[in-house]
């Protein structure tokens, strides 16, 4: 009775969160058909999309694993230079451009776990501080190795360089599809809300249902204690890789958002470096780690807020850290815990006297 109580729980929690990501979606798209909507913010609703799907499968990693990782934003490179390889590759083979996008969200996801079950089964050996470093230097790994490649193809096939475009040896039709660190240019521009809505709700479908089965709650006893779980048969690689390679699958997924949202996709600091990796964690701690709810909140706030303060040129950056400070404050201090944990007695006790009444 109890788990079927704590089930149900669960399930209502998971539909708040669908109910309230299906419910912005529709006020957003109101805003949007009633021209109440700037054309700054409705550019904005991509990048957000991404940076929720980002959020919620670091969660994944960071909150219901226990591990901390900071090579997310590598394996957002990885499938997002997959994706828009394919897309530009396959540009006149595929016309539709839906089914071509759908194909290049499934080679993304793909290469980013492949990436995952490469980087994960030496590196997840490791803890703590370690693992860390080591995914740091992964995403960086990508990122350099990405702007060193040169990638052409014409009637002979494909041509790889690390110098530059002239040592390809291509033909005179022949097309270059990476130019280095100018990277891919002319990807099809396929990205949309509406696209990124969807994929956000599959991604909390995924996370939601693997947390609640048998493989989720095997990776949570593991990230409670290892020697406990180890003791009673559970193998604690298998499921950790498990984790960790849909976390990285779904990363890669957000990378096939982002660089379809984009005419230029290049592997520069600020969109695959070390500081996307540290932003994507900041989401993850400030909306709670393990609250796939509040990595979505989390998400769209801190990345609408320096927008939405632009107008208050001089204060825009003090109020951003004010909210920072307030939102770590509310989900991690004692005080805010308990004043939370009161509010929620008290109206649990008043919505069962109404009922009784």
């Amino acid at each position: 009775m109890k788990k079927l109580k704590n089930m149900n729980k669960n399930t209502k929690s998971n539909l708040l969160t669908y109910m309230m990501v299906i419910v912005t979606y529709v006020i957003v798209q109101i805003f949007i058909a009633t021209g109440n909507m700037s054309s700054l913010m409705e550019g904005l609703l991509v990048p957000v999309c991404t940076y929720v799907i980002l959020a919620v499968s670091l969660n994944l990693t960071v909150g219901i694993l226990g591990e901390l990782s900071l090579g997310h934003a590598g394996f957002m490179c990885v499938g997002a230079f997959a994706s828009a390889l394919f897309s530009l590759g396959m540009k006149d083979s595929i016309e539709n451009d839906l089914l071509r996008f759908i194909v290049a969200i499934l080679i993304a996801a793909v290469s980013a776990a492949v990436a995952g079950i490469l980087v994960g089964i030496p590196v997840l050996r490791l803890k703590g501080d370690y693992l860390a470093i080591v995914t740091l230097a992964f995403g960086e790994i990508i990122k350099n190795f990405i702007n060193a490649i040169y990638l052409g193809v014409d009637a002979n096939g494909l041509h790889f360089s690390m110098k530059d475009t002239m040592s390809l040896g291509m033909e005179a039709d022949g097309k270059i599809l990476i130019k280095g660190a100018q990277g891919i240019t002319g990807t099809p521009h396929c990205s949309n809300f509406t696209i990124g809505v969807i994929l956000i709700m599959l991604s909390l479908v995924i996370i939601n249902n693997l947390v609640n089965s048998r493989t989720g709650r095997a990776v949570m006893s593991i990230r409670d204690n290892r020697i406990a779980a180890e003791s009673v048969g559970i193998n604690i690689t298998k499921y950790k890789l498990i984790a960790f390679t849909i976390s990285a699958s779904l990363a890669g997924v957000a990378g096939a958002l982002y660089a379809h949202n984009l005419s230029t996709l290049m592997a520069t600091p600020k969109n695959f470096g070390y500081n996307m990796s540290i932003m994507i964690l900041v989401f993850v701690v400030l909306g709670g780690i393990g609250n796939m709810r509040g990595s979505v909140i989390a998400a769209v706030l801190l990345t609408l807020l320096p927008e939405l303060l632009r107008g208050l040129a001089d204060y825009r950056m003090l109020i951003y850290a004010i909210v920072l400070i307030f939102m770590m404050l509310f989900n991690w201090s004692p005080q805010f815990i308990d004043f939370r944990k009161k509010m929620m007695s008290k109206f649990k006790n008043k919505k069962k006297a109404e009922k009784e009444a």
